[in-house]
């Protein structure tokens, strides 16, 4: 067993291991919490490694999964254990309910570690440096961020402290910190994958998704954890097909669209040569490439920040310390003559709550959505982005038309160092430039590794189709994967 080293397998290698009886469920479990317990002190993937390393509950139920240890982003419910957003609001927070996609999972047979991946604060965040519990690193340069707002879960896949995790993407958390770690990140359709049990950041943006080691691993869970839900008004009630049955290594003929708008002024040219050399790849296995425009894509960040931040202030009004969560109490906040005692205590504790509860970026897109929502500013701040939000989809929709899927970079540069963008807000926020569009637009979208730089860090190709268009991503994404090296590339960690 000592040669095996099971957590450096991918989900379906060691499913067939599991159905021949080669290894054992517990087996897998106890070398990913080895690996855990070796590399993490200096990686950071997870949360709460204070709270100790215990076995997973091994799942009694046969199911597709068979026993195989997930790891979860710390903002889904996990029954009986700490969820928490990574935030001090939360701290302690243990929900009474599991979310819709980690029921689906363990009647699937998954084992829930009982520790969750790190991340931004509320997944306010592109780096994973707005964690209570302090940053995450890269994998593959332990002085780079990994991404962010999942990039615990990117972080542990990639280091193999997991065998596959699950994300959320608002604004590219699942791709951007997948493309930076160089494993593979999807994020599915709007409505395809319930949000019950997720902690919202922003209601119309946010997806749960999957982070694993290669494509066919991606298809395998995301067959688990779509499909239509009636305790989440956003879910869709359409068929969800056997993604697996996708992977077919055939692109010959399929159209595939290259946005001018992607290939910027601040590019890194890095970045651009092997995105170029990956797009020739695509080329080369049949596919129809050509330029296309996606004329506002321009005004996607600031049509996000305008949204996202206006349904993030609204969505954290809840937490106020009154029934979960921190309370902070018998604290100095000037007092209110006009109102009474009692009014007084209240209004001390909600500011002392949130003013010691909350972190910096968090606080920052509380007020600039609050800003956004106010008289007076309502229609020439988010009245109008809602209205360039349509504009860009209808970007999408005009081309799709005539194209299969969309290919360009995930991300405009490498992994950047922890520190360098911290105090600059706007540099942080244009990490997802390329990312921000699929959500405004409710698109499914992959990223895939596709090089390296000269300093190994990795880079990552993205696929983009229509709404509930997941096969097609699967079928150029798997080609792709099976015809070049590097999802079998590993950071020596």
């Amino acid at each position: 067993m000592a040669s095996l080293h099971p957590n450096t397998l991918t989900a379906h290698e060691l499913l067939e291991k599991l159905k021949n009886k080669e290894i054992s469920a517990l087996d897998i479990v106890n070398f990913v919490f080895e690996k855990i317990k070796k590399t993490d002190p200096n990686l950071r993937a997870y949360a709460r490694l204070d709270a100790g390393l215990k076995d997973g509950q091994i799942m009694g139920k046969e199911g597709i999964l068979k026993g195989l240890p997930i790891s979860i982003k710390d903002n889904i419910c996990t029954e009986g254990y700490n969820t928490e957003c990574c935030s001090r609001i939360l701290d302690g927070f243990k929900p009474p309910y599991d979310a819709t996609v980690i029921r689906k999972l363990k009647e699937a047979g998954a084992t829930i570690l009982n520790i969750k991946t790190n991340m931004d604060e509320f997944a306010f965040g592109s780096s994973t440096e707005n964690s209570c519990f302090g940053p995450t690193r890269n994998p593959w340069n332990l002085d780079c961020v990994p991404g962010g707002s999942s990039g615990g879960s990117a972080a542990a896949v990639a280091a193999d402290e997991a065998i596959f995790a699950l994300g959320s993407d608002t604004g590219g958390s699942i791709r951007q910190p997948a493309s930076y770690c160089g494993v593979v990140g999807f994020k599915p359709t709007y409505g395809r994958v319930s949000r019950y049990g997720l902690i919202a950041f922003a209601s119309s943006l946010d997806q749960i998704g999957p982070i694993t080691k290669d494509v066919l691993d991606s298809a395998v869970l995301m067959n688990v954890i779509c499909g239509y839900d009636p305790l989440d008004s956003t879910s869709v009630n359409i068929k969800v097909p056997d993604y697996t049955k996708s992977l077919v290594k055939d692109i010959k003929g399929l159209r595939i669209g290259i946005p001018k708008e992607y290939f910027i002024e601040g590019m890194d040219p890095e970045i651009k040569k092997i995105t170029d050399e990956a797009v020739n790849q695509l080329k080369d296995l049949g596919a129809v490439c050509k330029p296309i425009s996606l004329a506002h894509t321009e005004y996607a960040v600031p049509v996000y920040y305008v949204l996202a931040t206006a349904e993030a202030s609204s969505n954290l009004a809840r937490f106020d310390g009154v029934q979960y969560g921190l309370r902070a109490e018998n604290s100095a906040v000037m007092i209110d003559k006009r109102k009474s005692e009692t009014d007084n205590k209240l209004i001390r504790m909600y500011k002392a709550t949130r003013g010691k509860g909350f972190g910096e970026e968090a606080k920052r897109r509380i007020i600039l959505g609050t800003f956004g929502l106010s008289h007076g500013y309502y229609d020439a701040y988010y009245l109008r982005a809602l209205k360039v939000r349509t504009l860009i989809k209808q970007d999408f929709d005009q081309i799709f038309k005539e194209f299969d899927c969309i290919a360009a970079p995930t991300t405009p540069t490498p992994a950047f160092k922890i520190g360098e963008r911290s105090q600059d807000p706007l540099s942080m926020y244009l990490s997802d430039i390329y990312t921000i569009s699929a959500n405004l637009a409710g698109l499914p979208a992959i990223s895939i590794p596709c090089g390296l730089t000269k300093d190994g860090l990795p880079a990552g190709l993205q696929i983009l189709a229509k709404p509930f268009s997941e096969e097609i991503i699967f079928r150029a994404a798997y080609t792709y994967e099976q015809n070049t090296p590097w999802h079998l590339q590993k950071p020596k960690i």
